[in-house]
């Protein structure tokens, strides 16, 4: 008898029948003792409402809420052929048992469930547990296959998730169209993700900006600012301020009062987790969550690199030690090769600020795999990805960054004054980091940075002079793709009650929606005209004002997902049973209906454009989507779409700010905010000119390649360069 394995993409699947030495085509592999096949993502889903009745394909207020007394599972079209393919392997009479191989995880588990279920295959299930897909990681996992039953309370975790979410999305989804006769969809993340933007927004809106003042003296070589009895440099009374400044008048000396040193620590940033790799990819390169998402799958899948991406942990297991020598030396290629032989000079010592076995959940965080890297076979994005894990990769294994702090304080007449300073006493870790810093934003170091002469109590010191300083409190910042992120990942201090409870669980489930889905539910806002992009910043439409004003107020908050993933934790503890939460769920997704059937709200377009749609003739709706603007129809069934313009990421040969390309066929013009135009086919043509050149970046790469090789008597390090038109 085989044995089956399933896997989730066949990017994977390929490499586990390599490993098993597993060969053919045609949407499986099969060896002497294992047939290994694929899904591609979902085969199965749950059936839409008119699976059940086709009543229900025409949208009617009235035939809700669609409460089917057992939710379906279809075969989705699209994949329609390998979810057949997969059948037949598991119905094959030579197949005594199943490995599932799909992504160790909730989600994952659903896959290859809902597949086999579908199937009504009843045989004996093993499940492949891994965090990388390289030789050695496949390998040592099919020597340490668990059994399936262990994994079912997972599953039914998994599927209580995806049913409630279909009776509570579909079902409410449904009654605002229809009840306000308009395209609305709402659910338990997406929606008060939306909450979160708006707040943000109210509390700009509602912002009066305060001036502030205060006094600061120059002492010749360093500047002290004034501070109040409770050690505050800010005074919102200018009158107060000139008084203390006339006071001063005429002081030629300052007493220094205080000198205070103390050694501090900065420790080492902690390893990646999917949602800090995103965070600072789009601060650092401007990437979109699902773009580095889809770059890291690269990574894991194709160059196999990486370790899986779809993680919520910053930390290792004390079984991922014995290995961390072989993946320093697997990622030890230039630039990164002499770091990398510092580290394995000295003995690997764990500690708790990366390795903690009670902080690693399904998977451990982003880290190199042992497998081989060619650095000339990324992407430039790929390569950019892959520096910002291997560089905090590096980091954990090096001392903290050591500092001393030197404050002061400076009395001038009555009144105290203070300065602060840094001296650097150890590079630590950030000597990782080729500017010698991990350029975080630290306020704490920023204020500190001032140097500071030897000082000693007693000493006086001149006053070159002293004047006032100004400045206005300034609002919170409108939230950008890295920030929203992180409102996502903490949402507990967006809810409307205080339930700690909740939102601890919000906080070690990983708040609103998962590493996994974040980056899509984000896109599906841009998709559905909730949110639009100004520059970097997210704000919300009109659309998306009006739905909060419409939507039943639990599906605003966090708390529901809080509330959702208590009860899911426990399923998949095996201490309850899925039944009883989709009970509860069934009797909120009627209260639900009522609430918005009964609603006295109004929803008005105010985005109507005197364009009318090709396809059915009503006025379309203005709207702007994240790569440009557009006219789309406001009728949902129809759905057409008119391009008004497109942002590229192509920046303007004047401003270098991004540009964008507007008209149609013939008539396009790729133009910038500064005034620049030019017609599309010659910005294609110059782009193409500028496709044959070296970008500094490269040739400073390659001069490094060079220098770290042998010479050859024969022939210039330089010689490849030549002929090529190098960007001044």
């Amino acid at each position: 008898m085989k044995t089956l394995v399933l896997a989730e993409k066949p990017s994977v699947g390929r490499d586990i029948a390599r490993v098993l030495g597993c060969k053919g085509g045609g949407g499986f592999m099969e060896g002497s003792k294992h047939i290994v096949t694929w899904a591609l993502g979902h085969l199965v889903t749950l059936a839409d409402p008119e699976g059940y009745d086709k009543k229900f394909k025409s949208w009617d207020i009235n035939h809700l809420p669609i409460m089917p007394d057992k939710l379906k599972l279809v075969v989705i079209p699209q994949t329609s052929k390998q979810y057949k393919t997969v059948r037949e392997l598991l119905l094959r009479k030579d197949v005594g048992d199943v490995v599932i191989a799909t992504d160790a995880g909730r989600e994952g588990e659903l896959v290859a469930r809902w597949i086999i279920e579908m199937a009504k295959c009843k045989k004996p299930i093993k499940r492949l547990w891994i965090s990388s897909v390289t030789d050695k990681a496949i390998r040592e996992g099919f020597n340490n296959l668990k059994d399936g039953r262990q994994y079912e309370p997972l599953c039914d975790s998994a599927k209580a998730r995806a049913e409630a979410d279909w009776l509570v999305g579909i079902n409410a989804t449904r009654c605002l169209t229809t009840k306000f006769n308009s395209q609305l969809s709402c659910g338990r993340v997406q929606t008060p993700t939306i909450a979160i933007i708006a707040k943000r927004e109210e509390e700009i809106r509602g912002f009066t900006p305060v001036p502030y003042f205060g006094l600061q003296a120059d002492m010749g070589n360093f500047k002290v600012v004034w501070q109040d009895r409770n050690n505050s440099a800010r005074c919102f009374d200018r009158e107060k301020i000139e008084k203390i400044l006339a006071g001063l008048q005429g002081k030629k000396d300052g007493v220094v009062a205080e000198v205070e040193k103390r050694i501090k620590q900065k420790m080492p940033p902690k390893l990646y987790d999917l949602t800090e790799l995103q965070r600072d990819a789009s601060k650092k390169f401007g990437y979109s969550p699902k773009e580095t998402l889809s770059i890291m799958q690269k990574l894991y899948e194709e160059h196999k690199v990486l370790t899986y991406p779809r993680t919520d942990s910053r930390y290792i297991s004390d079984d991922i030690l014995p290995t961390i020598p072989e993946r320093l030396k697997a990622c030890g290629v230039p630039p990164y090769g002499k770091i990398a032989a510092q580290i394995l000079r000295s003995p690997i010592r764990p500690n708790k600020n990366f390795c903690d076995n009670s902080k690693v959940s399904d998977h451990h965080a982003i880290i190199p795999t042992e497998a081989y890297v060619n650095l000339g076979a990324f992407s430039d994005k790929e390569r950019k990805i892959y520096d910002l894990v291997v560089t905090r990769f590096f980091c954990v294994f090096f001392p903290p960054f050591e500092y001393e702090q030197v404050a002061v304080k400076v009395k001038i007449g009555d009144e105290m004054f203070r300065a602060n300073g840094k001296t650097v006493l150890s590079q630590g870790y950030q000597a990782v980091y080729s500017g010698g810093s991990d350029d975080d934003d630290d306020d704490e170091l920023q204020e500190k940075s001032q140097t500071l002469p030897p000082l000693k109590r007693g000493e006086k010191i001149p006053v070159t002079a002293i004047k006032i300083t100004e400045g206005k409190t300034t609002p919170p910042a409108p939230f950008t793709e890295a920030t929203l992120l992180s409102a996502m990942e903490n949402p507990a201090k967006y809810m409307d009650s205080k339930d700690k409870v909740i939102a601890d669980t919000l906080s070690k489930t990983g708040g609103l929606g998962t590493v996994a889905t974040r980056a899509d539910i984000i896109e599906k806002l841009y998709a559905t005209f909730y949110i639009e992009k100004k520059g970097k910043e997210i704000f919300t439409t009109s659309k998306a004002r009006q739905l909060l004003k419409i939507v039943p107020k639990d599906l605003k908050s966090p708390e529901l997902t809080g509330s959702w993933e208590q009860k899911l934790a426990t399923i998949a503890a095996g201490k309850m049973k899925k039944e009883i939460f989709l009970q509860e769920i069934r009797k909120y997704t009627r209260e639900t209906i009522v609430e918005i059937k009964n609603s006295t709200a109004t929803f008005k377009h105010d985005n109507l454009s005197t364009t009318k749609c090709p396809e059915c003739g009503v006025f379309m709706l203005a709207v702007t989507g994240k790569k440009g603007e557009m006219l789309v129809c406001q009728d949902r069934e129809c759905n057409s779409r008119i391009s008004l313009s497109t942002e590229i990421r192509s920046q303007c040969p004047n401003c270098r700010k991004y540009m964008k390309i507007v008209g149609t066929g013939e008539k396009r013009q790729v133009v910038c905010g500064c005034g620049h135009k030019e017609k599309y086919e010659n910005f294609e043509k110059r782009k193409k000119e500028e496709k044959n050149q070296m970008s500094k970046r490269e040739v400073e790469a390659f001069i490094n390649e060079s220098k770290n090789k042998k010479p050859d008597p024969k022939n210039s390090p330089f010689a490849a360069l030549k002929g090529l038109n190098l960007k001044k």
